[in-house]
């Protein structure tokens, strides 16, 4: 799956968790991303975010530190 769309879909989470309590959007985008997408999703958005994360909104690059990476081979 392209970046692109990772971005696009991690910003829709974004988009819904921003409704939260203050604070709560960052563990919410985490939380939904862990729960719900599978490994390989998971590494194309963190590859994104560490090339500098363009086009993420603020409480996707806020969830970023929170969302677990893929294990290992």
């Amino acid at each position: 799956m392209s970046p692109e769309r990772i971005v696009y879909m991690a910003n829709q989470i974004a988009t819904f968790f921003e409704s939260a309590a203050r604070g709560a959007e960052a563990a919410g985008v985490a939380g939904h991303i862990n729960d719900f997408w599978e490994p390989r999703l998971r590494a194309v958005l963190l590859a994104h975010a560490a090339a500098g994360g363009a086009g993420l909104r603020a409480a996707g690059m806020a969830a970023i530190a929170a969302v677990r990476p893929p294990a290992g081979p």
